[in-house]
């Protein structure tokens, strides 16, 4: 019975681990948003889509905006909704595939954003009409980089 117990034990463990990896390797992510804005349940279906698990929480306004300032988000970097997902921010309507990336490559950053809501970025209208826009690495020292451009 004891080693039953024990190999029981073992295959729960490694069901647990693997459950967890799966997790992991889908990524989740929390998006603060306000309740009335529906392009970002569109990204959010965007990010899942791309396989995340997203939770969505609604704030009132003036608390996703100081939740925008404590994340380290300057005036112009900023978008309608604020995700967070292993230690980044991703701001705004930025493409599952730079989040992959930015999780892939680890860069010492803040996270990514793409400020205002450029049309036809995840969640804002058509892609095949869409206007160019850029997907911004936000730096540590508050400064940005081009991370992707989509033209």
């Amino acid at each position: 019975m004891k080693t039953f117990n024990r190999l029981a034990r073992a295959a729960s463990f490694t069901a647990l681990a693997l459950i967890s990896q799966a997790a992991w390797a889908a990524g989740s992510i929390e998006v603060l948003k306000s309740a009335s804005c529906g392009c970002c349940v569109a990204w959010g279906n965007h990010m899942r889509e791309a396989g995340f698990t997203v939770a969505e929480r609604d704030l009132p306004l003036a608390d996703l905006n100081a939740a925008k300032v404590e994340a380290g988000l300057k005036p112009g970097q900023t978008s309608c909704h604020t995700g967070k997902i292993d230690g980044y921010v991703i701001e705004g309507h930025v493409p599952a595939r730079e989040v992959k990336r930015l999780l892939e490559e680890r860069p010492d950053a803040i996270g990514l954003t793409v400020p205002d809501m450029p049309y036809g970025s995840p969640g804002m209208g058509d892609m095949a009409d869409a206007d160019p826009y850029d997907v911004l690495l936000l730096k540590r020292d508050g400064s940005t980089e081009i991370y992707a451009s989509y033209r």
